[in-house]
């Protein structure tokens, strides 16, 4: 694995990014890998799937009923 240093950070940046971490529960350094996979790769997987129930899981979705078709079709059989 290669690794990399970071100079001149704002010590204000760095303090949001040490609570962003926390808020995670992992190291700050594990937050940078997450925060620059995401901007390189995108968000798939796991990650994905966590921020689809977090926008819109049961605590922030709608209920919709299912609307009545006129002419339904009844299911094939095939004997």
């Amino acid at each position: 694995m290669a690794s990399i240093t970071i100079r001149n950070i704002d010590a204000h940046l760095k303090e949001r990014l040490r609570i962003r971490a926390a808020q995670q529960g992992h190291s700050m350094e594990e937050e940078v890998r997450v925060i620059l996979r995401r901007a390189v790769n995108g968000i798939t997987g796991p990650e994905l799937l966590s921020l689809s129930d977090k926008l819109f899981g049961e605590e922030n979705g709608v209920e919709l009923e299912r609307p009545m078709r006129a002419n339904e079709r009844k299911t094939p059989k095939f004997n």
